[in-house]
């Protein structure tokens, strides 16, 4: 795991004003678990109050349209959402290239996007469980990857990958320890190649898909898992804060 570990939770299409109270929780906890560096992506309409009430957690979006602006009714640019009081954007979803068919090319204009006005962006990458059980998970990933990452100068310092098997995205399952770690291990590989070994080993992978308190110590503990990108475990303190506490723990022992 990295020198500090990074626990993201992604509040998906859930949220509105009453959850602010959850986000507070989470920030005045953030105060005393200093070795975890803790952000939230609400959705869009929660990004500037979520800001205001949450000055020490990271506040982040969920997406952004590729483009400075125009004619794209209902969708978000990266400078809108800085305006907001965003500081990252995710991009890549699973969900997001299921459901509204974004390719590799999509994804990669829109982290230039967000790296042209500033923000830092965590680029999504995952395969089906088809694709896992015919042998191609580290293959289709790593060219998922190599499609989606920014090559703008000096993007690696402002890159986070996230690794979220499909499969295990909200179903309650998630693959072993030793699945996780070659996957890391193969998405380092390509980090490197493409940004260069120095730039490419500084790049944060980290794991996503059902993980909760009580699977992730383990799931931390894999070989080159930088953190967390948690989906349903965020949108309570409770649960999130569960999370952060064992990635906390783990620093200290």
């Amino acid at each position: 795991m990295a020198v500090r570990p990074y626990i993201v939770g992604n509040w998906k299409m859930h949220g509105t004003r009453s959850m602010l109270s959850e986000a507070r929780a989470i920030d005045r906890a953030a105060e005393r678990l200093i070795k975890v560096e803790v952000a939230l992506a609400p959705p869009f309409t929660l990004i500037h109050a979520t800001r205001k009430e949450a000055g020490l957690i990271g506040v982040g979006a969920q997406d952004c349209h590729a483009a400075e602006g125009g004619a794209h009714t209902g969708d978000i640019s990266a400078a809108m959402l800085k305006d907001a009081g965003a500081g990252f954007v995710i991009v890549g979803h699973s969900e997001r290239r299921a459901d509204h068919g974004e390719t590799d090319a999509d994804v990669k204009a829109k982290a230039e996007s967000a790296l042209a006005v500033g923000l830092s962006v965590i680029v999504c990458v995952g395969e089906t469980e088809e694709q896992r059980d015919a042998g191609k998970a580290e293959s289709v990933v790593a060219r998922q990857l190599k499609g989606s990452l920014p090559t703008a100068d000096g993007a690696a310092e402002k890159v986070t990958v996230a690794y979220e098997p499909v499969w295990a995205i909200g179903t309650g399952r998630t693959p072993t320890t030793d699945d996780v770690s070659a996957m890391h291990r193969a998405i380092r590989k390509v980090l490197k190649d493409f940004y260069g070994e120095e730039a490419g080993a500084k790049v944060r992978i980290l794991y996503g898909g059902s993980v909760k308190a009580e699977n992730a110590a383990e799931l931390l503990g894999a070989d080159d898992v930088g953190g967390a990108l948690v989906g349903g475990a965020s949108l309570t303190a409770e649960s999130f804060l569960g999370i952060i506490a064992v990635a906390a723990e783990m620093q200290e022992g």
